[in-house]
């Protein structure tokens, strides 16, 4: 559907990037423009995201937008969609009456990411050792956050596709001998570690009781944030040792991913947990592990692997996709209405 005609969205072009916490709206105006003021809203102060647009952007603006680019933390199947970690439901044909939209396009919230890592430079990002990126090589998204998102991003037939999924919920396992003392003390699910049992905010406290399990220390902290900072400060080994064996982990499982890739365009970490740690990140095993990956660790030190420091990288990438649906792969059947 992209590439044609068809795909252009009439402007302006209300874009909104939906978590499980917050929700973040903007408004394009036309095809030059990059996204208006953000509008951030905790989406527990309303009952309905018809309710948080109208309160949040319509009510404070005299531009009434015609059409809507949404991305949400969920599988988009059907005429309504619940997000994931929050009690919204998408309605979008109830939208055409309620809101005024004649148009609305709904992706997954890791899609967003990944048109990001596109519509942004290298200012908005921190780089992690590595080669030069190859232009129109394939890329990969990785985000920690309150589970761990992934997404690919592939350049094919003069478009940028994404490629969503849930790669965040592979297996991981033990490599080293301390690993082989630490793991069996974290959390499953159903019987298996995936990436999520780690590599998220609950996945540190995961770790960092498992750690302190495996040498019968105590772990007063329950916070993601109270782990890493004091890992950061180093005021508490066991922390240190938490976000030490999180940060390999996470290269070990960025690595998998740009094998899988063939991610010579670079790796893109996002989200706020990655922003919080780059001091960790560049520490040197989150690369070691990286690139750990025999018999191709020649190829694995070239690639360039970035932390996305923009706030609202999400934002960024659904505004170039308002802009030019057409320079981007995505596949809008099923989750395109139109009034």
């Amino acid at each position: 559907m992209s590439g044609d005609d068809d795909a252009a969205l009439r402007f302006p072009v209300l874009i909104g990037d939906i978590g499980g916490t917050n929700a973040r709206f903007s408004i394009v105006l036309d095809a030059n423009s990059d996204g208006g003021e953000p509008h951030i809203v905790q989406t527990a102060n309303f009952n309905t995201i018809d309710e948080a647009i109208q309160a949040a952007v319509l009510d404070r603006s005299s531009i009434r937008p015609n059409s809507a680019v949404l991305a949400i933390a969920g599988p988009v199947d059907g005429d309504e969609i619940p997000l994931t970690n929050c009690p919204w439901v998408v309605k979008p044909k109830q939208m055409f009456s309620n809101l005024g939209l004649s148009d609305i396009v709904v992706l997954n919230d890791f899609e967003a990411q990944a048109l990001a890592v596109v519509a942004l430079g290298e200012e908005h990002m921190e780089k992690i050792g590595g080669g030069t990126p190859e232009e129109n090589a394939g890329r990969v998204v990785l985000g920690p956050g309150t589970g761990l998102g992934v997404a690919g991003l592939v350049h094919a037939l003069n478009h940028w596709i994404p490629v969503p999924g849930e790669g965040g919920h592979m297996d991981i396992g033990p490599r080293t001998p301390r690993d082989f003392e630490v793991f069996p003390h974290i959390e499953k699910l159903e019987g298996r570690i995936s990436g999520e049992q780690i590599l998220c905010g609950r996945g540190l406290v995961n770790v960092y009781r498992a750690v302190a399990k495996a040498d019968g220390k105590p772990a007063p902290f329950t916070t993601p944030a109270e782990i890493t900072g004091a890992a950061l400060a180093k005021t508490d080994t066991v922390a240190e040792e938490a976000l030490a064996l999180f940060v390999t982990c996470l290269g070990r499982t960025a690595g998998d991913l740009a094998l899988v890739f063939m991610s010579r365009g670079g790796v893109f970490l996002t989200g706020g947990i990655a922003q919080k740690i780059v001091p960790a990140l560049k520490e040197g095993n989150f690369r070691a592990a990286f690139e750990d990956k025999a018999p191709h660790s020649a190829l694995m030190a070239s690639m360039p692997v970035y932390v996305i420091t923009h706030p609202l990288a999400a934002l960024s990438g659904l505004a170039a996709y308002a802009r030019n649906p057409s320079l981007f792969g995505v596949q809008t059947e099923g989750r395109r209405w139109r009034a």
